[in-house]
């Protein structure tokens, strides 16, 4: 699996960002069971960029924490079926790894919401690498149900490494 992550801030934290990518990624896919090899884009920004990607790209109008991009489309969440003859559009045609899609997270979002939830940074930006890495197997919180499926398999994915509400 490839992880591509780029800082495009001077902000810092005290834990390895892209092992936490790395941790929380392949987890969700373990968990998922995505039977490839992956490729996936993580960019950090800050408040005013997000919410130009979020205007740029969704037509919305203001910050929000975290953007999701998949590169595939999903009849159901979670289950990898490629056609044959789509192939080329998902696949890395130099690695052979599925390119999975790209994440865009707010550093300024990371540190006002774990400020708000009482929880580290470290907890925040893993929950929203999880969040995303769903977004990116699928799965969406559009619905009521929807949602409830996303928080369980965030929690759980968060549990099992040990990275909980501190």
């Amino acid at each position: 699996m490839t992880f591509y992550v780029e800082n495009e801030t001077e902000v810092t934290y005290d834990f390895d960002v892209e092992e936490i990518v790395k941790l929380v990624a392949e987890k969700i896919l373990d968990t998922e069971n995505c039977p490839y090899e992956t490729q996936v884009n993580v960019l950090l920004t800050d408040n005013e960029h997000i919410r130009f990607f979020n205007k740029e790209y969704r037509n919305i109008d203001r910050e929000t924490d975290v953007l999701s991009f998949p590169n595939l489309d999903f009849d159901t969440p979670g289950v990898f079926e490629i056609e044959e003859d789509e192939e080329a559009d998902y696949f890395d045609p130099e690695s052979g790894e599925l390119i999975l899609g790209d994440i865009i997270i707010s550093v300024d979002k990371v540190k006002e919401q774990s400020e708000s939830y009482g929880h580290s940074k470290k907890r925040e930006f893993a929950f929203l690498v999880a969040h995303s890495m769903l977004h990116l197997c699928g799965y969406d919180h559009m619905e009521k149900e929807e949602a409830s499926v996303m928080e369980r398999k965030q929690e759980d994915a968060l549990t099992l490494l040990g990275i909980t509400r501190d």
